[in-house]
């Protein structure tokens, strides 16, 4: 069964809105340094996607979205869509899948 986190982000210039990732096949989720502005999440099969903040938040959103893939995953096979409302406001540059 797919499983997709519906990441809700507080508004910057220029995003605003939600954005539907994909839980299944995530390898890792991780930033470079606990002040950063790039969480990455990292699939399998060698996509990307990254997920841009202001700085020195990109750690907070990491751990946040490590614990949201978590509950999505525990939760039902007829819920395939969770709700995930970051802390912290996503930049303009928004996420981005590579």
């Amino acid at each position: 069964m797919e499983k997709f986190l519906d990441i809700q982000g507080t508004a910057t210039a220029g995003y605003a809105g939600t954005q539907l990732v994909s839980v299944n096949g995530i390898k890792t989720i991780r930033t470079a340094t606990a002040t950063g502005t790039a969480t990455l999440i990292q699939y399998l099969d060698g996509t990307t996607t990254t997920i841009t903040t202001a700085a020195s938040v990109a750690f907070d959103v990491q751990i946040e979205l490590q614990k949201h893939v978590k509950a999505a995953l525990e939760t039902s096979w007829t819920k395939p869509i969770y709700v995930c409302t970051l802390p912290k406001a996503i930049a303009a540059a928004g996420i981005q899948n590579a």
